[in-house]
């Protein structure tokens, strides 16, 4: 690696006014501009590359963010982190990535080292594990400016953005009205998600406004929050073998519609002729399954760059020791319609 020394010998001249050059120093404006030039074009030809680490302690800026995510393999994890990186690409900052596997000891740990590794910034994937406990301590004693993603958490104390999800299940129920169904079965999230409340709230908000009597005997509760699926085929296999009729069912999330649409074909159903089915966040494989699955689209890269703007704007505050306030953002999720819904039998 090629240092300031090599440059400077290269020059004939002292460390330490190639290093005021280099590195933009207030005192390299004494320095006349011919002998400027001549070390920039000594760096260039030798191949001079400023050492981030050496510049970091200098300047007691890492320019890393920690990124720290529940289950890097969930499809939900990978399109908002597409986004991060996306955010982070055109700044000064590394974003630095974790994956905790839903993991609470890993959750302790990771922070840990985040935290000695001095990184100027924190993104927190929420998922249904609620580690804010842990989270605020460690914010509170280091006053590391953050954001959560993706949820809503308990604590005011925290900067967010989140999905709108009671927006979103206002917009499912309302397109599963509109085609003219009455009579809708519900797999909602593990009640320890705070996003299976709000989601809920939207569809009685909807309800109520619409008059449209929700039949508690078809509401079932996931009850594992890391098998959806699996939970989604059980949960409809629970609603079926009630002999009650439904038209259409509203799953918590796309993972759990996969598995209540299994469920349904299982027992000899048609998707959609028998049942329509809606899920929630609109995964890639949505669009691909059979049948393309209708869902609640989540705009993963606008909570992304969100975030990140946020994070940025405190990290610029908290240099220059200015008073951060918590930022609370929501996002509007879209619904989008496929081959998974339809008017049911009997308006058709």
């Amino acid at each position: 690696m090629v240092t300031i020394r090599d440059v400077a010998k290269e020059c004939r001249l002292s460390p330490t006014t190639v290093s005021m050059v280099l590195n933009h120093a207030p005192l390299a404006s004494y320095i006349p501009e011919k002998t400027k030039k001549r070390i920039m074009q000594a760096a260039e030809e030798l191949g001079y590359q400023p050492n981030p680490f050496a510049q970091a302690l200098r300047s007691r800026n890492s320019h890393t963010i920690g990124v720290m995510v529940p289950d890097i393999a969930d499809p939900y994890c990978a399109q908002i982190l597409r986004g991060i990186e996306n955010s982070f690409s055109r700044s000064s900052y590394l974003p630095f990535l974790l994956d905790i596997q839903n993991s609470r000891s890993r959750f302790k740990k990771y922070l840990n080292v985040l935290l000695a590794r001095r990184v100027e910034g924190l993104i927190i994937l929420a998922n249904s594990l609620s580690f804010e406990t842990e989270l605020l301590t460690a914010l509170e004693s280091r006053k590391l400016p953050s954001v959560i993603l993706g949820r809503k958490p308990e604590a005011d104390a925290l900067s967010w953005v989140a999905t709108d999800n009671e927006a979103g299940t206002e917009q499912a129920l309302g397109h599963l009205y509109g085609l003219g169904h009455r009579k809708i079965a519900f797999v909602r999230g593990p009640k320890m998600i705070v996003d299976s409340h709000h989601q809920w709230a939207g569809i009685c908000s909807f309800a109520r406004a619409a008059g449209l009597e929700l039949d508690q005997r078809l509401v079932t509760t996931l009850s594992d929050p890391f098998s959806s699926y699996e939970g989604g085929y059980e949960c409809t296999k629970a609603l079926l073998a009630l002999k009650l009729p439904f038209t259409a069912l509203v799953a918590f999330d796309d993972m759990t519609a996969f598995g209540c649409i299994r469920a349904l074909i299982s027992a000899g159903l048609k998707v959609p002729q028998d049942c329509s089915v809606i899920g929630f966040d609109d995964i890639p494989a949505a669009a691909f399954y059979n049948p393309a699955l209708t869902s609640v689209r989540e705009h993963m890269e606008t909570l992304a760059s969100m975030g990140a703007e946020i994070l940025m704007d405190a990290i610029r505050a908290h240099r220059k020791n200015m008073p951060v306030s918590p930022v609370h953002r929501k996002v509007k999720p879209e619904l989008m319609v496929r081959e998974s819904t339809a008017a049911p039998r009997a308006v058709r």
